[in-house]
């Protein structure tokens, strides 16, 4: 039975952004923005130093709380409302050393309402996804991130049903919101993305790539709403990652401070972010699969464009 529940959403300077809620790793995507209300990352420049640093430091933190405190609402009382509140943010964005990249895997405590949790639980341990933005005449959008996670998993015959494998997304950790337990939903990293404006539709993004997700995401919304870049220019832009995180398959150790950058990324910018202790990496192709649909409400046209590892996709109607 397909459960319906109601989304978490936030305000981002003028744009209401909605996540599934902590079942899956979207509201990570919410914590991060709350944390990037408190810069100006316009004036710092689209992929500057700066940019880039700030919104992985960002990411770093909001992801240790994803792994800390996120799973299955409907067996363990999951802080979310604490986790997005103005106030943790505040203490949390004090962290953000802006000359130096994190060594540090840092949750915070949103039920005492501190900046850092001494976590109890570890941080070691041991496909394939379609995204989907479509919308119609009338306005009405849908976006979808389902995956089977490889082929592997098998089929229902002619059902048209794919076998999951999610379960490799709980843990065993006793006491841990994502402990396994009969029943329950793993912590999962699909999560489709839905932007509002004035109460209407305006953004949908879906991405293909695990941990890699909402990092791609993020960094689409933000092309948009920071720096104006309608769906093709952002789907191609450079991108960045980081592995600073507990793997969401089967609980790999973080590579702490790892920074991976695509090689359009200037190289004077790769050598600053090396500079404040950003293990850099560069990789030739892209970072994560990307689906984006926007509305524009002045012209009616509807704009799509799609991005993997091949190239780029582009769609107006």
């Amino acid at each position: 039975m397909t459960r319906i529940e109601l989304p978490l959403q936030v305000e981002y300077h003028g744009y209401t952004i909605y996540k599934c809620g902590p079942w899956t790793q979207g509201p990570y995507l919410l914590q991060s923005l709350q944390l990037l209300k408190g810069f100006d990352l316009k004036e710092m420049g689209f992929l500057s130093a700066d940019y880039i640093h700030t919104v992985i430091e960002s990411m770093k933190l909001t992801m240790a709380d994803r792994d800390a405190f996120y799973g299955d609402p409907r067996y363990s009382s999951i802080p979310i409302m604490a986790l997005l509140s103005d106030h943790y943010s505040d203490l949390r964005r004090s962290l953000i050393d802006r000359g130096k990249a994190s060594d540090e895997i840092i949750p915070g405590d949103p039920f005492l309402m501190k900046e850092r949790y001494l976590n109890k639980f570890p941080q070691t341990g041991q496909g394939g996804t379609t995204t989907l933005c479509v919308s119609d005449q009338w306005g009405n959008v849908v976006v979808a991130t389902p995956s089977g996670l490889g082929s592997t998993a098998g089929s229902g015959g002619e059902t048209g049903i794919i076998h999951g494998t999610r379960l490799v997304s709980l843990n065993t950790w006793k006491g841990h919101p994502n402990c396994i337990e009969p029943g329950k939903r793993p912590r999962i990293t699909l999560t489709p993305t839905l932007v509002l404006k004035n109460n209407q539709p305006l953004i949908a993004i879906s991405i293909a790539g695990g941990d890699l997700q909402d990092q791609v995401a993020l960094q689409l919304l933000l092309d948009y709403t920071e720096f104006g870049m309608f769906p093709a220019e952002a789907v191609k832009s450079p991108r960045f990652a980081t592995s600073h995180h507990t793997g969401s398959f089967g609980q790999d150790p973080p590579q702490i401070a790892s920074l991976l950058l695509q090689s359009k990324i200037p190289k004077d910018v790769i050598e600053e972010l090396s500079k404040r202790g950003h293990r850099t990496k560069i990789r030739e192709g892209g970072i994560g699969g990307a689906a984006m649909l926007l509305i524009d409400s002045d012209s009616g046209l509807i704009y799509g464009a799609g991005a993997a590892a091949g190239g780029i996709g582009d769609k107006r109607q």
